[in-house]
């Protein structure tokens, strides 16, 4: 007999062997018949698998959010038997579940096309229409190979190959369709529903390899009904129309090309908001923390150092001097990252206890290679600019320096408008530098800060764990923010490390005259400036707040008498701080609205001959239809005073 235990803390016994489906059965006849898998011991599982003893066991229904991932992975072999159906010869290879859907990977002398989707959909609701049972199959390797070399599978044979050999081989059939596949499957297909749609082709080479053949990659979405599909469908398309490329270019802000692949192209309008971002973030730093600049390109002995050449060469980029040139042959490395420079300033000079905390910040360009086909835009780069610092203190001060930082965080992403805040503890991954226990002694730490956080913010911020993502050096927090969308961005981290002032002898004087080693403590609240642009160009779909807006008026005229006035309005504005151009060209009003509107400008002063005769002007928003016709003094008060930036805003508050 086996002991099965319910998720309601009830149990029962079974014979040995017996199915999740008859233990549904046993429990009731409409439970079996809703089911469609098994959580068993918190892992999905076929409702045809024997249940071991002492497990714990609760049923899925289709309705269920442990069944969207089922409902993805058996419409991604729905689309593989349609695709087959329709395009005999086709070869399949691998169709996994992925964030909000699926994909599979097919061989076709005919690469499929958009176009295809229409006929493939079809095929694939009928195929679900059939409503065929999935059925699970155990079969020798010699077998699988032989079956799928005569169906000219030869990605399957690979695929078998690849399978260790402790592992069994289980074969999925869904009516006279099957496939090589781990599981677990639904009944049937029928509970995949209608609520799916094909998305997109690209290409992929087989098992990420250049070197191997090119296969065709249809991606598809799936969920549970028609309404959620729909809401993923509007919200892909709010998304596309927040595109920070796109407004990149409508608003003139930056652009890429193949000669720099992965570093952006600043114009002058992006790399005024840019600076401007930048400027918010030295406000913030100005009273606690020193500004530094470590070199850009280092011996690579450095890096040997502080383990950055073991661990993570391969995304360095490197110089090597002309030996046939210069005196020396040596190795260079463009930085990735900022921390060993400022070890080598901490330690430039004898450092005392009552010297810490030192925090040393810069704003430092570094590079980091980055497959191409991983580019996207703003979003994901070779060369960034990283809001970084580090805290080198005494132990005693380190959960005090923690709670500094992550008030200051939390601050800067407030004045974003980003108050829907996660903050994780990402603990020590399976690489790793140090001994246990440093690491346990810096978990411990940022545990109790974890708990302190999450009971101070009264639960307006969660808080979690994402086991084994640590650095290689030490654990850390990874703070997350959701968009006005709804996306998630994973942004700041504040990290504890032993281990890289213990690797280059850093030390402090302490009371009692012996050398200590500090503990070291990175933070980045932005992390990439960049990347952190194109979230906040998406999270505001490029209506900037007035003090962050690349251009922040446009001074238009209805005729050209009133040109003189207008370069008299663009000198006052600027005078007053704002950053404003005037639109001179001949031509209508209503065309000139349209353009500044596309280029996403919050204001415009639009001006003719009565208000240069009044010396007014017209104050027209973004978005709205309205105009305001304010003396040019009071519009220069009032957009002066919007356009301060929150923490100037604070100070004068403050000050009042």
């Amino acid at each position: 007999m086996i002991n099965v235990t319910f998720s309601d803390g009830a149990s029962r016994q079974y014979e040995a062997g017996t199915t999740a489906a008859q233990i549904a059965g046993s429990i009731a006849k409409s439970l079996e018949k809703k089911s469609v898998a098994a959580l068993v011991n918190g892992r999905l599982a076929d409702l045809s698998d024997p249940v071991p003893d002492g497990a714990t066991v609760k049923f899925v229904t289709r309705d269920d959010p442990e069944a969207l991932e089922l409902i993805r992975h058996d419409a991604a072999h729905v689309l593989a038997e349609a695709v087959q159906e329709l395009y005999p010869g086709t070869q399949v290879t691998i169709g996994p579940v992925i964030e909000n859907g699926f994909y599979y990977d097919f061989q076709r002398d005919t690469p499929f096309t958009p176009e295809d989707f229409p006929a493939i959909e079809n095929k694939m609701r009928e195929i679900i229409a059939r409503d065929a049972k999935f059925t699970k199959e155990v079969w020798s390797r010699d077998q699988a190979k032989d079956v799928f070399r005569s169906k000219g599978e030869k990605f399957k044979v690979e695929l078998i190959d690849a399978i260790p050999e402790d592992q069994e081989l289980k074969i999925y059939r869904q009516g006279q369709w099957f496939d090589l596949c781990r599981g677990p499957h639904m009944t049937s297909t029928g509970k995949v529903g209608n609520a799916f749609k094909l998305m997109k082709v690209a290409g992929a080479y087989w098992r990420g390899d250049s070197n191997n053949p090119m296969l065709t990659r249809i991606y598809g979405t799936a969920w549970a009904n028609e309404k959620d599909l729909q809401a993923y469908l509007t919200a892909l398309e709010e998304a596309e129309k927040r595109d920070h490329r796109r407004l990149g270019r409508e608003m003139d802000l930056f652009h890429f090309q193949e000669e720099g692949p992965g570093v952006v192209f600043w114009h002058p309008k992006g790399w005024t908001m840019f600076q401007a971002l930048i400027a918010y973030m030295r406000r913030r730093l100005a009273q606690d923390y020193q500004e530094v600049n470590a070199p850009q390109m280092l011996d690579k002995v450095l890096w040997e150092t502080s383990g950055h050449w073991g661990w993570y060469r391969e995304n360095m980029f490197m110089a090597r001097s002309a030996g046939d040139e210069t005196e020396d042959d040596r190795i260079f490395a463009i930085k990735p990252m900022n921390c060993p420079g400022h070890i080598q300033i901490f330690k430039h000079g004898l450092k005392s206890y009552r010297d810490l905390p030192i925090r040393l910040a810069e704003f430092g360009a570094v590079h980091r290679y980055e497959p191409s086909g991983a580019l996207h835009g703003l979003m994901r780069v070779r060369g960034f600019t990283q809001d970084d610092a580090h805290i080198f203190c005494t132990e005693e001060q380190l959960a005090e320096e923690c709670l500094k930082i992550n008030e200051l965080i939390l601050s800067v992403y407030a004045d974003f408008g980003f108050e829907d805040v996660v903050v994780k503890l990402a603990t020590r991954p399976e690489k790793r530098v140090g001994t246990d226990q440093m690491w346990d002694h810096a978990e411990a730490v940022l545990s109790r800060l974890l708990e302190k956080i999450a009971a101070e913010s009264g639960g307006r911020i969660k808080t979690g764990i994402n086991p084994g993502e640590g650095t290689f050096y030490g654990p850390k927090f990874e703070y997350t923010l959701r968009d006005a969308i709804g996306r998630q961005w994973q942004c700041g981290t504040t990290q504890i490390d032993f281990n890289l002032p213990e690797r280059f002898g850093a030390f402090y004087v302490d009371a009692d005259g012996q050398k200590k080693m500090p503990v070291m403590v990175h933070r980045a609240i932005c992390g990439s400036m960049e990347r952190f642009t194109g979230i906040l160009i998406e999270h505001f779909a490029g209506h900037f707040p007035l003090w962050l807006a690349p251009l922040q008026v446009a001074v238009a005229t209805i005729v050209s008498d009133a040109d003189g006035y207008a370069d008299e309005v663009r000198a006052r504005l600027a005078l007053a701080g704002l950053r404003a151009e005037t639109d001179l060209r001949n031509e209508k009003i209503n065309y000139k609205v349209r353009e500044h509107s596309l280029a996403k400008v919050p204001v415009m002063l639009v001006i003719g001959k009565r208000e240069m005769e009044e010396g007014t002007v017209n104050v027209r928003r973004l978005g709205s239809q309205q105009q305001t016709s304010l003396k040019l003094a009071d519009a220069i008060a009032q957009l002066s005073a919007e356009a301060t930036p929150p923490d100037m805003l604070r100070a004068q508050k403050a000050a009042a």
